[in-house]
């Protein structure tokens, strides 16, 4: 099994991408972090790799795409409550992130999204497994 995620996204500026992290509330393993590369605790062995464009670039053949225009990737944060899923994202939009959709409320996960600097999507919810309803439980077994 695995055992450490590490999920890489291109920053235009890293300095102001670390600072608008940091308002967030996450922190930096410095071992992992220089002038082209921070790489973000978000949890238990889950990091964000923050590379900057040129030092992404390095890692693939393919163009970096500008994730303001196209979709790239959806990280999605579970947090312990609604409160939670609300100061994220007020955080996030606070320090410079960017509203992309309405909320999500099904009663049983409540979730919210935001951009941030650099235009990736962070999804942030909620989620009382307690409360799902048996058809979605069933219709995911199904799929």
């Amino acid at each position: 099994m695995v055992q450490q995620i590490f999920v890489n996204l291109p920053v235009k500026d890293l300095n102001k991408t670390k600072e608008f992290f940091a308002h967030l509330g996450f922190t930096f393993n410095e071992q992992f972090t220089n002038e082209a590369a921070a790489c973000m605790i978000i949890g238990e062995n889950i990091y964000a790799m923050l590379l900057v464009e040129p030092f992404f670039q390095s890692f693939h053949n393919k163009a970096v795409g500008d994730p303001t225009k196209t979709a790239q990737v959806i990280n999605a944060l579970a947090v312990g409550s609604r409160a939670e899923v609300d100061a994220l994202v007020d955080k996030a939009l606070e320090a410079g992130g960017s509203f992309t959709k309405e909320p999500a409320d099904h009663g049983w996960m409540y979730g919210r999204s935001f951009a941030d600097i650099n235009g990736h999507q962070w999804e942030v919810l909620y989620m009382d497994e307690s409360a799902i309803p048996e058809d979605v439980a069933a219709d995911s077994q199904n799929n």
